[in-house]
């Protein structure tokens, strides 16, 4: 039920970029959304990986350089029966850990240096059994091709002036007050189905990861710090780049009211109570 929600989630995101596409060119205007939807999902199954990685000046770790977060990472692999990841480290004081690929056999995972610091080995087990959880359920490519569409949704929002062919004044004034709407109301919309879409996958992650690692109140201690850390220091690399926040385990941004309604991670209160109730069924 939850992969038949998600790809609905997104066949409505792919929907609404090509209807602005149509709103704003006609047919020629939805033929070059659908364009740029083929290339920018082509590229992001292949690449975006690579890129997000270089976004957050992620580097590539062995046992020498971490051999406590490179064993945790091969034991839950050999554990669950996948194949082992890259393992990558951020060199940043906000303790989070994110994972991207587009499959199990070309995954990554990585971690922050401050996450190492502040979790003790059961909970960053936990934490990483998370990310290999969004590994097995294939939650990473999903997560990278929703970005994607609401980044390029967002894009062509804000140049939709290139993309009206309005010749009467009329016509000239309607088209105007078109593109405003467009400019306001569909980056809006795209958070709303990208922040549903992760919602729904985080909360898996959590079970998947719970069973992985073998005790889900490893991972509920590792959330609690985990959210306080990450509002107390924000990872300024994600500050840059919010459009990879919902990759994270935890909101790696800055809190804030308007922040929180549109987050596009679910209430830690809820994850931490449903993995309580996972370790006494």
């Amino acid at each position: 039920m939850t992969d038949l929600r998600t790809y609905l989630l997104m066949a409505g995101l792919t929907g609404l970029f090509l209807a602005i596409g149509h709103a704003l060119g006609g047919q020629n205007g939805m033929m070059m959304a659908l364009l740029l939807a083929a290339g920018m999902n082509f590229w992001a199954y292949w690449f975006s990986d690579e890129a997000v990685l270089s976004m957050h000046n992620a580097f590539e770790v062995g046992p020498q350089q971490a051999p406590e977060l490179h064993g945790i990472v091969q034991e839950l692999a050999r554990r669950g029966g996948m194949p082992m990841p890259r393992v990558f480290l951020i060199d940043d004081d906000s303790p989070n850990a994110f994972a991207t690929g587009r499959d199990p056999e070309h995954a990554a995972v990585a971690a922050t240096t401050g996450i190492l610091r502040i979790l003790n080995r059961e909970e960053l087990a936990g934490v990483m059994a998370h990310e290999m959880a969004h590994v097995r359920h294939r939650d990473i490519l999903i997560a990278t091709i929703t970005a994607t569409l609401a980044g390029a949704i967002t894009s062509i929002a804000h140049f939709s002036q290139l993309f009206s062919g309005r010749s009467s004044n009329d016509e000239e004034g309607r088209g105007g007050l078109w593109q405003i709407l467009m400019l306001v109301l569909a980056p809006v919309a795209a958070m709303l189905i990208q922040m549903a879409v992760s919602r729904s996958r985080e909360y898996e992650a959590d079970a998947g990861g719970a069973q992985l690692c073998g005790n889900p109140l490893w991972l509920a201690s590792a959330l609690g710090k985990l959210e306080m850390g990450s509002r107390r220091i924000p990872l300024q690399s994600a500050e840059a780049n919010p459009a990879s926040a919902h990759m994270f385990i935890v909101s790696p941004l800055s809190g804030s009211m308007l922040a929180g309604l549109f987050s596009t991670h679910p209430p830690m209160e809820e994850r931490i109570a449903r993995l309580q109730r996972q370790a006494y069924r």
